[in-house]
């Protein structure tokens, strides 16, 4: 039988692939393309890369009962490895000086519809 603590992380990563699910349909409802899952770097991981014209977003994902709780999960240093994971992606892009890119959030709430909040800034 598995300890708790890897159940616990089993089912917090079940929730957080939901979570991009979801997340997903959201950003395809607005009218973009969702053009990389799970973007890995050794600076780190970008959850979603969508595209809508010449505009990238880079989505962080977040699963959480609210918003602030969401918000408040994106670290500083969080978001320095998200902006160089989503700096490198740009930068493989044949169009990258033609691109704008953006960096969101979007909080998954119990029972609501996914939150987008774009241009994540940290205080």
């Amino acid at each position: 039988m598995a300890r708790p603590n890897t159940q616990s992380r089993r089912r917090a990563e079940q929730r957080g692939r939901r979570g991009e699910i979801f997340a997903e349909i959201a950003l395809i409802t607005r009218g973009f393309r969702v053009v990389a899952r799970r973007f890995k770097t050794k600076a780190g991981e970008v959850d979603l890369i969508a595209r809508r014209g010449k505009l990238i977003v880079i989505v962080e994902v977040k699963a959480r009962k609210t918003l602030s709780e969401a918000h408040d999960a994106v670290t500083p240093t969080a978001l320095r490895r998200i902006e160089a994971a989503g700096d490198m992606w740009l930068a493989r892009q044949k169009d990258h000086a033609e691109l704008s890119i953006r960096y969101d959030l979007i909080a998954v709430l119990p029972g609501k519809w996914p939150v987008h909040v774009p241009s994540i800034h940290m205080p």
